[in-house]
């Protein structure tokens, strides 16, 4: 190609398409790359290319885990100066797996965007302040009806198992252009995708915050299997000893083969000990969450209570610091743990659980565990009396064994709920209250074994 400079670009482009339409007429074959038109190619201009691509933030809160932001990522670093709330609606299921028939996850209602600004990476910024680069970071309120990620699984019974839904629903519109940055850092910028009406899919696996920093693993005894989870602190050191706090998990999230991990995102338990936000303490825990197939306590509460042995004698775990803090049927295997095995629990934390038996607390009383029972007054699967109950069989069990009552009232504590504590209408989720209060979980931090 002949390039004449002095007359600019625009005989270039003429003599380009000249020579085009010439190698056409002569039946040439090949690929001839003809430049957009002068004013998009200019310098410091880029085509439009698009929407790339659209990823869903995760985080875990009290009532599970929701879709707390978008990150929509374009052909070159964005202008975020032309951003804001309006550029984008997202839309999202309305289902919630504790109150909707999993017909409704086809409802779909908009989301409250509440943060819009521009990040290096499909990632959040704590301060919401845009940073050079090609993706758009589209927060959404989190006390919105809509953005669940957990579902019902199987229902082989009445009783259903849950799952985090692989094929999340979310959309987004984006309503306005966007722009890339200036070349010279002033102006809208040339456009990188237009506005459209129609709505765009996810396109890229979750960035599931916290949920993803855990390991899974499996535990195998006798031909049986159990899963599990774990978390180990980020500056874990082996030389070094930390407190073990073991999960147990409500029915639903027991394992049904299609639903691993689903216990870490079902609820806040297992990743609330992570931050400090939640605990009300800056120390490292490490987290294990076992994920028992539903059949029957006793056999589960032996195959967990071999896995915790297993995973101490693995890894650097203070021996007398080892917890346990259960959701619903969670508590049947504390429970039977706690008097099967007196004195591997440091002490324990049971929410919305079923009834102690006289027998067990007969044996839990052998070691004077602490343990603090939450119930809700309405609770609508398990009775409020299995909260009251347990607590006076255990104190007697624990006065019959030689302490003294005041003592004993301090060491088994209870907490019950009126429907003003949940920040959410499912009154069995006792869960909700306790940990939304850090005193209670910085209590269960301070216990040792031979005393507080």
């Amino acid at each position: 190609m002949v390039r004449r400079e002095r007359h600019g670009r625009t005989e270039v482009t003429i003599l380009i398409r000249r020579l085009a339409l010439a190698c056409a007429s002569l039946g040439l074959t090949g690929t001839l790359l003809i430049p957009a038109a002068p004013e998009a190619a200019a310098a410091g201009r880029a085509p439009e290319r698009g929407i790339q691509s659209v990823t869903p933030i995760t985080r875990v809160h009290t009532y599970g885990q929701k879709v707390e932001a978008v990150a929509v990522e374009y052909g070159a670093a964005v202008n975020p100066r032309t951003l804001d709330r309006g550029t984008f609606t997202v839309t999202d299921s309305i289902y919630n797996f504790r109150y909707n028939p999993i017909e409704d996850l086809d409802k779909y209602a908009d989301r409250e965007v509440v943060r819009v600004y521009t990040n290096n990476k499909a990632g959040l910024r704590a301060d919401g302040r845009s940073r050079a680069g090609r993706y758009v970071i589209v927060e959404l309120a989190p006390t919105d009806p809509g953005g669940n990620t957990v579902i019902v699984s199987k229902c082989p019974t009445f009783l259903c198992s849950v799952k985090v839904n692989p094929d999340l629903p979310t959309k987004i519109v984006q309503n306005e252009a966007v722009h890339a940055a200036p070349g010279r850092g002033k102006g809208r910028g040339p456009v990188l995708a237009s506005a459209s009406s129609t709505p765009r899919p996810l396109t890229e696996p979750a960035v599931n915050l916290l949920v993803d920093e855990f390991e899974q693993a499996t535990y195998l005894r006798d031909g049986t299997v159990l899963p599990y989870a774990y978390h180990l602190p980020r500056s874990y050191d082996p030389r070094r000893s930390y407190p073990l706090m073991v999960i147990l998990p409500g029915h639903g999230m027991g394992w049904d083969g299609d639903n691993l991990g689903v216990s870490l995102a079902a609820d806040i338990p297992a990743t609330a000990w992570l931050t400090p936000q939640w605990t009300g303490k800056k120390e490292d825990v490490i987290v294990l969450v076992p994920q028992n197939q539903r059949v029957g306590s006793a056999a589960e509460a032996e195959l967990m209570t071999g896995l915790v042995e297993e995973f101490m004698d693995s890894h650097a775990v203070d021996s007398r610091r080892v917890y346990a803090s259960t959701v619903s049927y969670g508590s049947t295997l504390a429970w039977e743990a706690l008097a099967k095995k007196p004195g591997l629990f440091t002490a324990a934390l049971v929410t919305g659980g079923f009834e102690v038996s006289a027998e067990q607390a007969k044996g839990i009383a052998k070691a004077e565990t602490p343990l603090w029972i939450t119930h809700g007054l309405n609770d609508h699967l398990l009775p409020v009396r299995y909260g009251r109950d347990s607590t006076e069989t255990l104190r007697d069990a624990y006065t019959a064994a030689g302490m003294d009552s005041e003592r004993a009232e301090d060491v088994i504590r209870y907490t019950e709920y009126g429907n003003e504590a949940f920040s959410e209408p499912d009154y069995h989720a006792a869960y909700g209250p306790t940990y939304e209060d850090p005193s209670i979980l910085r209590w269960l931090l301070r216990q040792k074994s031979g005393g507080e």
